[in-house]
């Protein structure tokens, strides 16, 4: 699975947009995963908008996440679902999963993301890097030093998310993120599929890979 550009969906920030439009602009800009992120809809919109976006994330190649919501994760047959540390134990959501479904961790600290690997998460995300407004629960930024250790004690990939736009995405690479997820960068433009292209796009350049 690739994890350059991560991106987060957020209906508050979408200026009016559905999950699945930003989705499909997203994946059209070059999205490599698309998270479908919502605290709000019931399980059952949730279900339907899952279904929906998985089918669009297929037909541009890439991955598609369930935040939090392993059931509906796995009812609308997604590659993935991302847990917080309060969600669903990463062991019980393993045991409930089909092979090669894939479980992402947010963490916090360099111990977190240890436990997470040894648990069998399949990626690590810091999360928030940066102070951030986008998600009022997380507290201030970890900073890159953290990233850094993280990168030092696990070997899977490490997701980098929170306070992340154009102008930092190359130190956060250098810090050690296989990936940058973001929302407000993207999500939250107006032109998403042009943000998410002109991200992608100096991700690529900063792991010094052709745009």
């Amino acid at each position: 699975m690739r994890y350059d550009l991560y991106i987060v969906t957020d209906s508050k920030l979408s200026h009016g947009m559905a999950h699945a439009e930003v989705a499909a602009k997203a994946v059209k800009g070059g999205a490599d995963i698309i998270q479908l992120r919502d605290k709000n809809m019931s399980k059952r919109e949730l279900y339907l908008t899952a279904l929906e976006m998985r089918q669009i994330a297929k037909d541009g190649g890439a991955s598609f996440i369930v935040n939090d919501c392993v059931e509906v994760a796995l009812a609308a047959k997604a590659d993935g679902v991302h847990l917080g540390q309060d969600d669903l134990p990463l062991e019980a959501a393993r045991r409930i999963s089909p092979p090669g479904f894939i479980i992402g961790i947010s963490v916090g600290s360099a111990a977190q993301a240890r436990k997470a690997e040894e648990g069998g998460a399949d990626y690590v995300a810091l999360s928030p890097v940066f102070d951030t407004a986008t998600k009022a629960d997380v507290g201030p930024g970890k900073g890159l030093e953290v990233l850094r250790e993280i990168h030092e004690v696990v070997s899977i990939p490490i997701v980098a998310i929170g306070g992340i736009d154009k102008g930092n995405v190359r130190s956060v690479l250098a810090a050690g993120a296989d990936g940058i997820a973001v929302i407000s960068a993207v999500v939250g433009q107006k032109d998403v599929e042009g943000a998410a292209r002109e991200m992608k796009t100096l991700i690529a350049r900063s792991k010094g890979k052709k745009a």
